[in-house]
């Protein structure tokens, strides 16, 4: 009986041995070969695609891809002003985790009507720049949240924008926030969909996210999320409604090379930099709207209902069968949404039909 007792606890710790080693050394099976594509991104955008270096770190520089169009002339509607000229808020469209300025394509001349508007693909989505930074280096931090706003107003003073409105999807409404904070006197208005406030998700130890093996960790999460779109899916109430198009146009940043690499970097970046926004919710006085699909499952109806409520000059609208991405589910709702808040508060001249 005691040898057997032995055999079986030696069995056991062998079992224990090689799990730890699995957890320890399982991870540096992960190639870190990056991903095979153009490095010329010109030989792959759309004819509205236009790109912009823009400084985002000492002595550094990236380029950044965005679409935009000039409002309406007020005196008269059919003819559009240049976008520098006009003088009214911009609209500027900010995307969430995992995707890019095309999704805004079928709500962005809803935008156009009101003004100029600008939509962007942040680091490292679409086909902006793919870049690495290795901190043991001196490289900048390209993926914090402090570099995404550095690098949303470095934009706008490209682009020459003075006041604007900020549009933001999931994480892109947590950097709406974070922008009206920042510098208040530049944002005149918020239009939050789906707002990512009340974040659940963990935050690890400096320490813990610089190891070896959660580098790699991290490079696998990213060429899952990156390869195969789960989000898109999940994001829907109703999957069956993504056409082929919308599928592919989402994967833009798979055209480029090495854009694993770089959503590596942004995911392991954000394991250690948390969603702080609600906690100053009540510091943001300007006009709000915050939009809900009724069946999202990224962020719970109960979530963007509290951040509505936080907020002091926030309107609250629920879209009904629709679910994390209203702007590419639900357009019309959206654009019936957001036309009569502008409508009611009058931020912008309103375009004769």
């Amino acid at each position: 009986m005691r040898t057997l007792l032995r055999i079986l606890l030696s069995l056991l710790l062998l079992l224990v041995l090689f799990g730890l080693l699995a957890v320890v050394l399982g991870p540096f099976l992960v190639s870190v070969n990056p991903a095979p594509g153009v490095a010329d991104v010109s030989s792959v955008a759309a004819a509205e695609s236009r790109f912009v270096r823009l400084p985002t770190g000492p002595d550094d520089t990236q380029t950044f891809h965005y679409v935009a169009r000039s409002g309406p002339d007020p005196k008269a509607p059919q003819l559009r002003e240049p976008l520098q000229q006009d003088r009214r808020p911009a609209f500027v469209l900010l995307h969430g985790f995992t995707f890019n300025l095309f999704t805004w394509n079928q709500v962005f001349e809803t935008f156009a009507r009101y003004g100029p508007v600008v939509a962007y693909d942040q680091l490292p989505y679409g086909l902006s720049a793919k870049p690495v930074p290795d901190p043991t280096q001196g490289d900048p931090d390209l993926y914090s949240k402090t570099a995404a706003l550095e690098q949303l107003f470095a934009l706008l003073d490209a682009l020459e924008l003075e006041q604007v409105i900020l549009v933001g999807n999931s994480s892109g409404g947590t950097l709406a926030l974070e922008a009206a904070l920042a510098q208040p006197e530049r944002v005149a208005g918020l239009i939050l969909i789906a707002p990512w406030v009340h974040s659940k998700r963990p935050v690890l130890p400096d320490w813990l996210v610089e190891l070896p093996q959660m580098r790699r960790i991290s490079l696998s999460l990213a060429r899952y999320l990156g390869r195969h779109s789960p989000l898109l899916d999940y994001s829907y109430a109703e999957p069956a409604r993504i056409d082929e198009e919308r599928r592919a146009v989402t994967g833009a940043h798979r055209l480029l090379a090495g854009w694993d690499l770089a959503w590596g970097a942004l995911l392991q970046r954000s394991l250690s930099d948390p969603v702080t926004i609600a906690e100053r919710l009540d510091e943001i006085a300007q006009p709000t709207l915050v939009l809900t699909g009724d069946a999202d499952r990224v962020v719970p109806v109960s979530d963007t209902v509290a951040t509505a409520e936080a907020l002091a000059n926030a309107s609250l609208v629920t879209l009904p069968d629709c679910g994390h991405l209203p702007q590419e589910e639900c357009p019309a709702e959206v654009a019936s949404a957001v036309s009569a808040w502008l409508k009611a508060r009058g931020p912008v001249p309103i375009p004769a039909p």
